[in-house]
């Protein structure tokens, strides 16, 4: 079997858990009867906290682990995570935990509690793990299923097409049937189940996999600058570039020295007292200038991705605010019931077509601009999604006063959940944007909008700067949870017990300001940016050129290849 076979069956129990955990919402609003805004905060928290993860996931690749084993290791929390996850519902324990087997709040004891919130701090840990290396790995064995034997059998194209089938078939099928499963300790188990049977697949391969050593993390790097910098924080700056400490030597690409964040520069002073050689041995004190202009195009990033946070608080309402507003509406069309993830299959279906949509038209059209084009993009469907969902709030609220629902929030509403859909739309092409923008292996795409920015991106810094990118969109997970927090006390009749007195429509309307004015400031910051790049092109005297080997755009922009498994 091939390895690449292997890696790829960890895909298919990473798309089953995503519906499992899509529907997480619905599960502690009907079972732990739970407010929504509690279970919302709840499944926020959990997402915002799987996108941040990477972040340290990719030091401990890069400096300790390896793929392999953070593959290993986040399969195996995947796999107890799942397990637990089913195990915390009512019926499983409740022999032993002395609670009631029914589906009932009043189930819900310690003990299923505490193997829930157990059972999602294991699964963002897989949901981690599977991000940072997941894409990387399988990339590596396709290699070595090539050159080992210099081509690719029949037998290991058709385990390949198979696999992509599945991959295909598994959304829709998990997305329709799933739904159809009452019991939730069923409905959980069946991902947890398949999580085990891909894991055990996985680990059979191991004797076949090509492991790559660690090479170090360029957060090691970045932190050693600082130090460097901060030791020699009383020492003058030289006035020439070949005073600076470079050494090419097992460097394949170096960055222009650039005149802004000069402080940092005294990282690669070389101190007058000892001799270059007796400095080089210890790397938390001399730093070379390409290591210097790497943290310095760190610093750099910042302003941009605080444009990201509002996107991702726009993007965490679609498992939460919005699924609950489908819960409670009508499911059918005609006589037929069709379940609620149907929804989850139109946003995916306008995510994939929004992103393959802005890859064909950036390609023909914007040339170097497509980045940034595409952020604001991005933004506006932020917008027009916020303002769409606050309308039909609007109206959804008139059907439930017309219908005297107001105190009866477990009746259904006379109103198809399909008005739902022009929002959900909205929201998958600004995540199919967003998430190409922040995580591609295009030219234009991921990395394309910090080229875009900052001019010149190292090889070895790309992994480190898209993850936390990401996580800064998981941020605005998270950060929805304190802007509930602070819109429910200046204006607590906003949020209520439940929906149906609760005004999200204003909430809406609130998202769609606050991403106005998001898109201002992220036009402002790209603005700025061009500006700095042109008073750096011209200021840059012939020194800087020389101390270090002009960096290839082309060759190492870009390059890094990503894939969000949840």
């Amino acid at each position: 079997m091939a390895s690449n076979f292997r890696v790829t069956v960890l895909v298919w129990a990473d798309i089953l858990v995503g519906y499992a955990i899509w529907v997480m919402t619905t599960y502690l609003t009907n079972v732990w009867k739970l407010n929504v805004i509690h279970a919302a905060a709840i499944v926020n928290v959990f997402t915002g906290v799987a996108f941040i993860m990477p972040i340290g996931m990719a030091f401990l690749v890069d400096a300790f682990l390896g793929h392999y084993c953070m593959l290993l290791l986040s399969s195996l929390a995947y796999c107890f995570g799942m397990s637990l996850l089913a195990m915390s519902t009512p019926p499983v324990l409740s022999r032993y935990a002395g609670n009631c087997d029914k589906y009932k709040s009043d189930c819900i004891g310690d003990t299923q509690k505490a193997l829930f919130y157990t059972a999602l701090a294991l699964i963002a840990v897989g949901i981690s793990g599977h991000t940072t290396s997941l894409e990387s790995f399988k990339k590596q064995q396709e290699e070595l299923d090539q050159t080992s034997n210099g081509q690719v059998d029949l037998r290991r194209r058709l385990l390949d097409l198979f696999a992509n089938i599945v991959v295909l078939l598994l959304p829709i099928v998990g997305g329709i049937a799933l739904p159809y499963i009452n019991p939730w300790s069923v409905r959980f188990g069946i991902p947890a189940i398949c999580t085990v049977v891909a894991t055990f697949l996985f680990i059979s391969g191991s004797l076949s996999y090509r492991h790559a050593e660690p090479q170090g993390s360029p957060l090691t790097t970045v932190f050693r600058v600082f130090v460097a910098s901060a030791s020699k924080m009383f020492h003058q700056r030289p006035l020439h570039a070949n005073q600076f400490y470079e050494n090419h030597q097992g460097s394949l690409d170096s960055v222009p020295q650039t005149p802004s964040l000069r402080c940092l520069d005294k990282a690669a002073i070389i101190i007058p007292t000892q001799t270059p050689e007796q400095q080089e041995q210890n790397r938390w004190k001399l730093c070379r200038v390409t290591e210097v202009e790497e943290t310095k195009i760190f610093i750099r990033m910042i302003p941009m991705w605080m444009t990201f946070i509002m996107c991702g608080v726009v993007s965490s309402i679609g498992a939460t605010y919005f699924q609950e507003q489908a819960n409670k509406m009508n499911p059918k069309v005609g006589r037929l019931k069709v379940p609620l993830t149907i929804l989850l299959i139109f946003y995916d279906i306008a995510k994939s077509l929004s992103a393959k949509f802005y890859v064909k038209v950036a390609k023909k059209f914007t040339g170097k601009y497509a980045a940034p084009i595409g952020m604001i993009v991005a933004m506006l469907f932020s917008i027009l999604c916020c303002i769409t969902a606050a309308i039909v709030e609007t109206r959804r609220l008139g059907v439930i006063k017309r219908h005297e629902l107001l105190d009866n929030p477990d009746k259904e509403i006379p109103m198809t959940m399909f008005w739902l859909l022009p929002q959900y739309l909205l929201l998958g092409a600004l995540d199919g944007f967003a998430g190409y923008l922040l995580g591609d292996r295009d030219e234009i795409s991921g990395f394309g909008i910090a080229c875009f920015f900052i001019g010149q991106i190292p090889a070895s810094m790309s992994p480190c700067l898209l993850f936390f990118t990401r996580g800064v969109f998981g941020a605005g997970f998270v950060g929805s949870v304190l802007s509930v927090y602070v819109v429910g006390k200046v204006k607590p009749s906003w949020f209520q017990d439940t929906l149906h007195k609760s005004r999200l429509d204003n909430y809406y309307w609130t998202l769609a300001v606050l991403s106005s004015i998001n898109l201002f400031l992220s036009i402002w910051v790209a603005i700025w940016y061009s500006y700095q790049h042109s008073s750096i092109d011209e200021i840059r005297t012939p020194g800087y050129q020389e101390s270090v080997t002009p960096y290839n755009e082309d060759e190492h922009c870009c390059s890094f290849n990503f894939s969000l498994c949840c």
